[in-house]
């Protein structure tokens, strides 16, 4: 997915500054879910690497994708968020129903956004293709 402006939210703009780029990335290699923990402490300890005065310059939210949902890691406990273990916690964020990602009552504006559920729905396609082919 290409960048694009992250206009979304002004949480980060104290923090970050003005004019936010974003984007989404997809890994090739099929991990398990329960690395999730794992893997959002890493990309913690690279936005401190980052950090400059103080301030985070990136910030990383690593999840992952099933046939059925897209799962973000984070460390902010809310109702509507799993604990995972080691401070993390996992954030249901879209639903696959219908033919479609679709957004849940909490998700972020920006992963509302028809390009980013398509960017999604085409990981999906590509995840479904690797269980597939993995199943012989």
């Amino acid at each position: 997915m290409d960048w694009y402006h992250f206009h979304h939210t002004a949480y980060y703009r104290d923090e970050m500054g003005e004019g936010l780029k974003k984007r989404m990335v997809s890994f090739q290699a099929l991990q398990m879910p329960d690395y999730l923990s794992e893997i959002k402490l890493a990309t913690n300890y690279i936005e401190r690497d980052f950090m400059e005065a103080g301030k985070r310059r990136v910030n990383l939210d690593p999840g992952y994708l099933t046939a059925a949902k897209l799962v973000l890691a984070t460390t902010k406990d809310y109702s509507h968020r799993l604990y995972l273990g080691r401070g993390i916690f996992g954030d249901l964020h879209l639903r696959f129903e219908a033919g479609t990602f679709r957004p849940q009552p909490w998700t972020y504006p920006d992963y509302q956004e028809p390009f980013v559920l398509e960017f999604f729905n085409r990981v999906r396609e590509t995840y479904l293709q690797q269980l597939s082919e993995a199943a012989g």
